[in-house]
């Protein structure tokens, strides 16, 4: 029998939406460094976690190409388990320590956007895209090189959300300088019964665990990212006073666990 860990709960889990852990990553990166408006970024924050002052409203922005696999070789079914992401990560603290905490989170895929709930990262469905690179060397893929460019885009309910480019400049020779904060999630699910509505079954703010995390043809850039104005969206709150760096580069880890640091949840 395969996974029972997500619904829906058949006899033998092929159904499943995805499966259960240990689950594999592998993906191409996207990041843009930038800096948002601090008051922005201090009204997404949940109560448990406090504005960092120093980051002076540091975000940063991630377009993913991502291949995923559990353990039965479902990189095999790529119609099912390839899928394309775009979220934001701003700057925070929690208890003194430095840490990022994701406020919007956009893929393609439901499965992806099942495991992206259980581990707290808000996931809604969009359209993601970006630059591609291939083995085969020609005009039509960008060289990891000095003035390489690579560009992305995000829309969400037939709107264009986010737009980004990273032109290359050098390689990263020291990949201790990617090294990033503990990524901190709100696990919310709400109640329907009457009467509970304020009263979630789950509300837990967690930390990301990501083992054996590998980085490989890292470069950096400059980075350009715009967050346009749209109807019923907020992100663009966050919109950019300035840009810096943007990265590229190939990206692998498991996920097998998750830290819980404050459960609210009604027991």
């Amino acid at each position: 029998m395969k996974s029972r860990f997500f619904a829906p709960l058949t006899p033998r889990g092929l159904s499943s939406i995805s499966p259960s852990p240990p689950w594999h990553y592998a993906g191409d990166f996207l990041v843009i460094d930038f800096w948002a408006r601090p008051e922005a970024v201090t009204s997404l924050l949940p109560e448990e976690l406090q504005a960092d002052a120093k980051a002076e409203g540091h975000a940063q922005a991630y377009f993913i190409d991502w291949q995923f696999t559990g353990e039965h070789d479902e990189f095999l079914n790529p119609a099912r388990y390839q899928y394309r992401e775009f979220f934001i990560l701003v700057d925070a603290s929690f208890n003194g320590k430095p840490v990022a905490y994701c406020p919007y989170i956009f893929v393609d895929n439901d499965a992806a956007v099942a495991r992206g709930w259980a581990q707290g990262f808000p996931k809604r469905l969009g359209s993601v895209f970006q630059t591609r690179l291939f083995a085969a060397s020609g005009p039509a893929s960008p060289k990891l090189a000095p003035g390489g460019r690579f560009g992305a885009s995000a829309s969400t309910s037939g709107q264009r959300i986010a737009r980004g480019i990273v032109t290359l400049e050098k390689a990263v020779t020291d990949l201790a300088a990617l090294a990033s904060r503990p990524t901190i999630n709100m696990r919310h699910f709400p109640r329907l019964a009457a009467g509970q509505w304020e009263r979630p079954a789950v509300h837990e703010l967690v930390e990301s665990v990501m083992d054996n995390f590998t980085v490989a043809d890292a470069w950096m850039g400059k980075g350009e990212l715009t967050l346009p104005e749209c109807e019923g969206e907020e992100l663009s709150d966050l919109a950019p006073v300035r840009c810096g760096n943007g990265y590229r580069m190939s990206v692998s880890y498991d996920v097998t666990d998750l830290k819980t640091l404050v459960d609210h949840s009604v027991k």
